[in-house]
């Protein structure tokens, strides 16, 4: 499948996004707005990671949720077992997640295609079950009271609290993966989307740069998890489930993979459509389905590569 890249110019996308964030409270009439906001801005987190690994490096992955589900786990299991600070289990968690990636990855990302789409899936429905078995320690299905994220005694509540730090950190998260995909890291990603034969022709380190890529997109997922639990202020094994990972494909791809700008409207999208839908009532799932075919039908590069394409078609 060819992947469009809407790189051109991509620090006008942070520039963008970060105006963005400044001017939305402006307009937004409630703080229920705010609050989807944060959760468009945690989610898209989420998905850029994972659009560096399947967009720009082309490695599929089915089991991203389980490491959102351990940054999510990670603020609530280390001041409870543990007597960690919640910014220290913060931390914490995006260096396990980094770890485990980095131990699990080296076998699996050997595979291609179907298998390791298998592998990884099957990554994520195993540290799922492991959450959702160890009740003892997790809670088990009836899921964990989450505390609050305390720093020199300034606590982090609210929706307009979180729509602040998760939007300081997508823009942050953003600038971070322009300049890794405009450097020759990020051509080197490139290069083994395309053809991994090719990549170590060149002389490409192969199997380390897809390390690091899977490594990078845990980290992402990780922090993005723990942003989720201290903002809804409860965690269950649901966070770490295998419908979580299609939903970050899914807005990874609707959005188009290979673009940062595409990472954050795909999550715009399915986490705002929802909240539309909800006047169909029990209809609502059949309305988003049917759109987001129509999307893909008519838009089959993603929604921001395929309007990019098209604009550059007819300027030109």
């Amino acid at each position: 499948m060819t992947v469009h890249r809407f790189t051109s110019k991509p620090y006008m996308v942070v520039i963008a996004l970060a105006t963005l964030v400044l001017l939305l409270p402006l307009v937004l009439p409630s703080a229920f707005y705010l609050r989807i906001a944060a959760l468009v801005f945690i989610n898209a987190l989420a998905v850029i990671g994972l659009n560096l690994l399947m967009g720009f490096a082309g490695q599929v992955s089915l089991g991203h949720a389980g490491f959102f589900g351990i940054g999510a786990y990670a603020v609530t299991l280390g001041p409870a077992y543990l007597g960690l600070p919640v910014w220290a289990s913060l931390i914490g968690g995006a260096v396990f997640s980094a770890l485990l990636a980095f131990i699990v990855g080296q076998p699996i990302l050997k595979l291609r295609g179907y298998y390791l789409a298998v592998a990884t899936l099957g990554l994520g429905l195993l540290i799922s079950m492991v959450f959702t078995n160890e009740a003892d320690i997790t809670g088990g299905p009836n899921g964990m009271e989450v505390p609050r994220l305390v720093v020199f005694g300034w606590r982090a509540y609210g929706s307009q609290t979180w729509y602040w730090i998760s939007g300081v950190s997508l823009v942050i998260g953003a600038w971070i993966a322009v300049n890794l995909i405009t450097s020759p890291t990020g051509r080197a990603f490139r290069a083994i989307h395309d053809s991994e034969t090719a990549a170590r022709v060149l002389g490409i380190d192969v199997p380390r740069y897809k390390l690091l890529v899977f490594v990078m997109s845990a980290v992402y997922a990780a922090i993005a998890g723990s942003y989720f639990s201290l903002f809804d202020g409860f965690v269950t094994p649901d966070t770490t489930g295998f419908i979580r990972s299609i939903e970050f494909v899914v807005m990874a791809v609707l959005g188009g993979l290979g673009s940062i700008l595409g990472s954050i409207t795909g999550a715009a999208i399915l986490v705002i459509l929802p909240q539309v839908l909800t006047v169909f009532h029990e209809y609502e799932h059949i309305m988003l389905g049917l759109i987001m075919i129509v999307f893909m039908i008519f838009l089959p590069g993603g929604i921001v590569p395929s309007l990019a394409q098209r604009f550059r078609r007819r300027t030109a």
